[in-house]
């Protein structure tokens, strides 16, 4: 069996498992298990697939594998990946991994829980892998779908709109992102829908025209491309800590990738065209999104617009059409996905204990809960690009490569996104000083305790994952790069 295969198979095990499963104990054994298999799978696919590609591997997809389908129209399960494959893997098995122990304690309907958690992996994991437009686009589907039930009967707040407004603007999105794989594949000439060999066909002027901004809108929906960004911050807020983690981490993510694997690889004309256009919507998101934060009270709000502001710096990064900003947008992936989803499991820990997210209504949590506190002081950190941590390597990376542009219209756009550097420090220690420093005013609070060792498990997880990024780049740089450098090429040939 192909090694890539595993990542649908394991998270399908872990179904059936759970599914017999008979109690709580059952439940996190069979979700620890899957989880763990799954970290240790894409580590050392990461290191197997950096292992061949210092041999001397030069093909575009590594670990390949097909097997047809539907031959009438020539659908198949194939599958491969390159460095941004790769490292999407291994940051989706971490988000999985430390989501499992942050929702240790759960309730009710546990089992139910898990089984839509993972059914919503085997989607993410299933996107990553595919190399075949149909098998993606069904992968895709299935990571958005459990999102309605996991909010709906698991969330808080207005869960149930908050459910159904993602629902259907993700819906709406993947409408628009069917009629554009079904232009591509047709306008290639309909007889292929491995992305490998219509990227080696010429896909008409006018096909791509037509088609990229529908593909680039449906799959910037869910990367929170303004102004279709309103379902982000009520889905976040309402969702519960894992699935905040798993969606800020890792479903908006799809958005990036499809984008740039998708959209613009196959139609580099397209690209070319509708370019300009996506990237004014793109920077408007970086900076609304920051200054939406600024004014924002709860803390998974605050952190939601925040999303909003670095899934845009990707979409931005990625339309800018450079080597050194493309490899910048999948270090933003990275860095994003790690550092948000510490601050939903912290937001959550913190809101399990005092039962509220207002910011205005938390006081000197610092020496109550100093685990909890001083994991949330790295978290902020990281975000608003302290150097040593994710933050700083990515954006870093993102601006030098958005301002190699020699005209004007990039490099203003460039200096305007680069404004949510400050907007971010703002939002981020104006929390950091209210709700971590001072004399609590609730004598309710002072009652509460730290993190348990599950929460703290987790927590170190990802604080070693964020400063391992921000202090070792380079193997992960040098990852992505190879991998960006094909699709780089292709949009340059115009």
């Amino acid at each position: 069996m192909n090694i890539l295969s595993l990542f649908v198979l394991i998270p399908l095990l872990m179904l059936l498992g759970l599914w017999i499963a008979r109690n709580v104990n059952q439940v996190r054994g069979v979700m620890v298990a899957g989880s763990t298999l799954l970290l240790i799978l894409a580590a050392y696919l990461t290191v197997s697939y950096i292992g061949l590609r210092n041999g001397g591997a030069t093909e575009e997809m590594l670990f390949t594998d097909s097997i047809t389908w539907y031959a009438p129209l020539h659908i198949a399960y194939s599958v491969g990946v390159d460095g941004i494959s790769v490292v999407m893997l291994l940051l989706s098995s971490i988000i999985v991994f430390t989501g499992t122990f942050a929702s240790w304690k759960l309730k009710p309907l546990t089992k139910e829980y898990f089984l839509w958690f993972t059914l919503l992996s085997t989607g993410v994991f299933g996107f990553f892998i595919s190399t075949d437009l149909f098998t993606m686009f069904m992968f895709y589907e299935v990571a958005l779908i459990p999102m309605y039930l996991l909010i709906g009967v698991w969330g808080s707040g207005r869960k149930e709109y908050a459910a159904m407004k993602l629902t259907l603007m993700l819906m709406g999105g993947s409408t628009f992102l069917l009629i554009g794989i079904l232009g591509i594949f047709y306008g290639a000439g309909g007889e292929t829908m491995n992305i490998l060999e219509i990227v080696k066909l010429q896909i008409p002027t006018e096909i791509q025209r037509v088609f990229f901004p529908m593909v680039f809108l449906g799959f910037g929906v869910l990367g929170a491309l303004f102004p279709f960004h309103t379902w982000s911050p009520d889905g976040h807020a309402s969702a519960p800590t894992a699935v905040s983690m798993l969606h800020a981490g890792v479903l908006m993510k799809l958005g990036g990738y499809g984008c740039f694997r998708i959209a613009m690889f196959l139609m580099p004309t397209g690209a070319a065209i509708w370019g300009d256009f996506f990237l004014v919507l793109t920077t408007i998101s970086v900076v609304y999104g920051a200054f939406s934060a600024v004014v924002q009270t709860d803390l998974k709000y605050i952190n939601a617009y925040s999303s909003v502001s670095h899934c845009g710096l990707v979409l931005f990064a990625l339309l800018m059409m450079t080597k050194v900003s493309a490899t910048g947008a999948i270090l933003q992936m990275l860095s994003h996905g790690l550092m948000t989803a510490l601050f939903f499991a912290l937001i959550g820990m913190i809101y399990g204990r005092t039962h509220t997210r207002d910011i205005r209504q938390l006081r000197g949590l610092m020496k109550i809960m100093p685990f909890l506190a001083v994991g949330y002081v790295i978290a902020g950190l990281a975000n608003l690009g302290l150097p040593g941590l994710s933050g700083f390597v990515a954006e870093m990376t993102v601006f030098v490569g958005s301002f190699q542009h020699a005209d004007v219209f990039h490099r203003v756009c460039t200096i305007i996104a680069t404004m949510s550097i400050v907007i971010t420090a703002v939002y981020i220690l104006r929390v950091v000083g209210k709700i971590l420093y001072g004399t609590c005013t609730n004598p309710e609070h002072l009652k509460l305790t730290d993190a348990t060792w599950d929460e703290r498990f987790a927590v170190i997880c990802l604080i070693v994952a964020v400063a391992g990024l921000g202090l070792a780049p380079y193997w992960v740089s040098h990852v992505i790069s190879g991998s960006v450098e094909p699709i780089i090429s292709q949009l340059c040939q115009l």
